[in-house]
């Protein structure tokens, strides 16, 4: 399970048992952290990302 090992600040419990609002809120969290694009951030930052990667591509794949 999610953040087993942490303890609450709020309540003392679990924050996987989600006992209080704090802990319902960081387990949301770490859970929205565990998806993939949400190391990307927002999707501008993929948007910028792909630009810039075709970019490259294109000038790597232009003839000399």
């Amino acid at each position: 399970m999610i953040a087993d090992w942490l303890v609450c600040a709020n309540c003392t419990g679990r924050v996987s048992e989600g006992r209080c609002a704090v802990c319902r809120a960081e387990l949301a969290r770490l859970r929205e952290a565990r998806t993939p694009w949400a190391a990307l951030g927002s999707p501008a930052t993929l948007v910028a990302l792909l630009l810039t990667l075709a970019a490259v591509a294109l000038l790597v794949a232009r003839p000399a």
